[in-house]
């Protein structure tokens, strides 16, 4: 006879007998919603006024004033809780549980070992859902057509210098990752999760004119989505344009070497942009389309959300172990009129019937649509720690907050945030190869520090203000930031957002806790003690005591001063001759005494870029800042010569620069 124990050990492994919580039973395939507001989050119950009156403002972060393509100004819902009847009552159960004695006799070895286990690779190194999705289970399959009809997860995780991923035969998988700034709150690694987000553009779009895969046209289209994303310029590796179909990328009248994406778009205006290669071709003939602040059809996202892992060093890095892993494809692509539309029509809906409450559409398999021509879909941890599909209301739940919110572009949290061009790898990074630390915080369109004003306005690092941790850091017992701090902050934002490695256990053994209850749907925040500063239930338009709703500033994400290839190739963005800026390039002639060869100098717009080289009366260069991608240094070049009109310029000093 099996004995309660047996059973124990054959479901959860090491876990030990008095730590099991019996799971719920998911049903993967329903398409009903026990939650029918599960599209608003826990966080949106937030109390933000105290009994002393005092007012915490996080709710700016998601609902403010929106820029088109994005029509959702929604920043009144910083000074109302405007709910539907259905929504008044906090359906998050799991915010006001406490899991204190379950997470005490979790072990802090037990739950380290567990995180440091992969559930996406098996033993080989194969791709367990890859193998389980061939056969798809029963349990899994939604239409019963005995396939899997949705994304089945590709990448390796095997990222080159570039941020490129490779599979086991060397081959482009298409994903490259990116690192960009954590959003605001919950997304910050001291509240609970580390994660890391892949971006990948259809086949047309990393193919030459010829229909060859070609990593020069995929560079040039991935940057041409950047710069229209962010509306901005955006530095690249230089580039012939006359390879690339004489497209004018840098917008300088002429086809050459091209060392930016000049973003001058206003259609009204005659003014367009173009993609490269296949691409380009598809969008001439309308089935590819461009647009400020849109992403083309066929773009792909992979997110994944992790356990936090600490290095020795006691850095935050990426667990072996994945909470989830979320997928979003661009299926259909909506031009402005039809978003506006759309949002205005929800709007009316809203004020002529307040209680009516979102529809959703989409399934497990193919995943849920934010009505805005994204599907998301996503796995989850089941009991066991193996990766699942999410069931409809645990992606309704995530299609939330990728819809029907003024802070997001385009559906998406975190392309826009990339990193700009003067950080490790441009920017093109995965968080395995450079993790937070050392990097510096990001300022707001209107100077200040967005961390730091996030800090200010809510007084804690996360919408609860439950975050002992960080409020003992930065703020002293009268709830003032401490300046120097913040000063810290500025250079180094891992200050701020990475975990103690004893909060990490304890948050780790939380959301395990979780796991094993398999209670996503009533919320997936960790959380070991009963959370004060939220509300059970709410009243009809209650107030929030917010008295004036803060407007959310885009970040300043400025270019690269200076860059050098893996071929030792110079490219200046700016380099300020006689008052006057210009950018140029130079090619290395002799690398045994490092000299450079001027092959491009062109005058620029003064506001094109950040401070940058300067050539002195002598005709020598001064370079205060030049990355490679990992490393930054200061330089000075020697005017050395002309010959055959052509320049030349010989290295005199360099100097490593650290923090």
């Amino acid at each position: 006879m099996i004995n309660l124990k047996q059973i124990n050990m054959a479901l959860f492994g090491s876990i030990l007998l008095s730590n099991i919580v019996f799971a719920q039973t998911v049903d993967i395939t329903t398409s009903t919603l026990k939650n029918k507001v599960a599209y608003i989050p826990p966080q949106c119950y937030t109390k933000t006024e105290d009994d002393n009156k005092a007012t915490y403002n996080p709710c700016y972060a998601c609902h403010t004033d929106s820029r088109r393509p994005n029509y959702v100004n929604d920043s009144d819902l910083q000074e109302t809780y405007s709910f539907t009847e259905e929504a008044r009552e906090n359906h998050w159960k799991n915010l006001f549980k406490d899991r204190s004695e379950q997470v005490a006799k979790i072990s802090d070895q037990t739950i380290t070992d567990y995180i440091r286990k992969s559930n996406y690779f098996d033993s080989q190194g194969a791709i367990k859902l890859s193998k389980v999705l061939a056969q798809v289970p029963k349990s899994w399959d939604y239409n019963h057509d005995g396939q899997w009809n949705g994304f089945t997860p590709d990448i390796w995780f095997n990222f080159d210098a570039q941020g490129f991923d490779h599979d086991p035969k060397g081959q482009l998988t298409g994903w490259r990752a990116f690192g960009y700034y954590p959003y605001l709150g919950t997304f910050w690694p001291t509240n609970g999760s580390t994660d890391d987000v892949m971006i990948r553009l259809p086949s047309a779009f990393r193919t030459n004119q010829k229909g060859i895969e070609d990593l020069t046209v995929y560079k040039v289209n991935l940057a041409i989505v950047e710069a229209m994303v962010k509306e901005q310029d955006i530095t690249i590796e230089p580039v012939d344009e006359g390879q690339l179909g004489n497209i004018d990328l840098d917008k300088d009248g002429k086809i050459g070497l091209a060392s930016k994406i000049k973003y001058d778009w206003a259609p009204l205006k005659e003014k367009f942009m173009w993609y490269v290669g296949q691409a380009n071709a598809l969008q001439k003939t309308g089935k590819v389309h461009l647009a400020a602040g849109l992403y083309p059809e066929g773009t792909e996202f992979l997110h994944t959300v992790r356990y936090i892992d600490v290095d020795e060093q006691g850095n935050n890095i990426l667990s072996a172990r994945m909470k989830e892993v979320r997928y979003a494809l661009k299926r259909l692509w909506l031009n402005y009129s039809k978003l506006e539309s759309k949002a205005a029509a929800e709007s009316k809906e809203k004020s002529d019937f307040p209680d009516r409450i979102r529809v959703f559409r989409g399934n497990s398999e193919t995943g849920v649509s934010n009505g805005l021509g994204w599907a998301f879909a996503a796995f989850i941890e089941d009991a066991q720690g193996e990766l699942r599909p999410q069931n409809f209301e645990e992606l309704v739940f995530c299609v939330g907050c990728h819809s029907g919110i003024g802070a997001i572009t385009d559906g998406i949290f975190s392309f826009h945030r990339k990193m700009p061009a003067n950080s490790p790898q441009q920017g093109w990074f995965h968080w395995s190869q450079h993790g937070l630390k050392g990097l510096a915080e990001p300022q707001r369109q209107d100077g200040s520090y967005e961390y730091s004003y996030y800090l200010q306005q809510n007084k804690s690092a996360n919408e609860f203000r439950t975050n002992a941790e960080v409020q003992a850091k930065f703020f002293n017992p009268q709830k003032v930031l401490k300046e120097a701090m913040l000063e810290k902050l500025h250079k180094d934002i891992s200050v701020l957002l990475y975990a103690s490695p004893a909060r990490a256990l304890q948050l780790n053994k939380a959301y395990r806790v979780i796991v094993e209850e398999q209670s996503f749907t009533q919320g997936r925040d960790a959380v070991v003690q009963p959370t004060p500063n939220v509300l059970k239930d709410v009243e009809p338009d209650q107030s929030t005591g917010v008295k004036k709703s803060i407007k959310k500033m885009p970040l300043i994400l400025g270019s690269s001063k200076a860059y050098i290839s893996d071929n030792l190739d110079l490219f200046f963005p700016l380099v300020n001759y006689s008052g006057k800026p210009y950018s140029a390039s130079f090619s290395l002639e002799n690398s045994v005494k490092p000299v450079w060869l001027l092959n491009q100098f062109d005058l620029v717009s003064k506001n094109d870029f950040d401070q940058g080289a300067v050539v002195r009366e002598d005709f020598g260069i001064s370079i205060p800042f030049i990355t490679d991608g990992e490393n930054a240094y200061s330089a000075e070049m020697s005017y050395i010569g002309e010959k055959n009109n052509q320049y030349y310029w010989a290295l005199k000093y360099y100097q490593m620069l650290t923090e």
